[in-house]
């Protein structure tokens, strides 16, 4: 059981990252006995994550290594815009969050390699993120996921949508806007970003729902 490597589940921190191992558990973000890098956007998110019970044995790594479009960290991570370290017999690697998932259970990582930790920038005390999710029960895996994170002193900002039958996608232009500010701008967007994707109207009419929702809880 590779969740039993102390290397794994080694937690360390800089001024501007926290770089938590593969195997910390999503009980211990939603408790906060590891180092926040979100300002509560992580723990929150944990806290929704299945039920306890899972939640003390399921890890970050172990999500993201999954890759289960319908799940909470692939997305989370491609809105913060984590780093993702795959180590193998070569030597390790670092791969963009938003670029580790490829498809429906698939990611970049080679048959030899396993995620080592997961490095995630800090959000400065300016920032601000907003999540929605829609489930037809609490527990469930989610039917629309949108994650947006706004962080105006380190001119970032990244709309995500999650469970989108495939990878993460990013919301260029609205995240562009986003970082502007102006939230009737963003709206109008989300919804242009839409039409250029291929959804049918009942998933166009939810994802933007929640893209809505979670740009709204950023700029108010």
């Amino acid at each position: 059981d590779i969740a039993r490597l102390d290397e794994l589940r080694a937690v360390s921190e800089t001024s501007d990252h926290v770089v938590l191992g593969a195997c910390v558990t999503h009980a211990a973000i939603e408790d906060c006995l590891v180092p926040d890098p979100s300002r509560g956007l992580m723990p929150d998110v944990a806290s929704n994550l299945a039920y306890r019970a899972v939640r003390t044995r399921g890890t970050l790594g172990g999500s993201l290594a999954l890759s289960d479009p319908a799940a909470d960290w692939p997305t989370v991570m491609s809105a913060l815009a984590a780093q993702v370290l795959l180590r193998g017999p070569a030597g390790g690697r670092s791969v963009d969050a938003v670029d580790f998932a490829t498809g429906v259970y698939e990611t970049v990582r080679a048959g030899d390699e396993i995620v080592e930790s997961i490095h995630i920038p800090k959000l400065s005390p300016r920032a601000r993120w907003g999540y929605a999710k829609f489930c037809r029960k609490s527990g469930e895996f989610a039917n629309s996921i949108a994650a947006a994170v706004r962080d105006p002193d380190r001119a970032y900002a990244r709309v995500v949508l999650g469970a989108v039958n495939g990878p993460p996608i990013v919301l260029a232009r609205t995240s562009s806007l986003l970082l502007a500010g102006d939230d009737g701008d963003c709206q109008q967007s989300i919804t242009e970003d839409l039409q250029a994707l291929e959804f049918d109207d009942f998933q166009a009419s939810l994802h933007g729902a929640m893209a809505s929702r979670a740009v709204r809880q950023v700029l108010t």
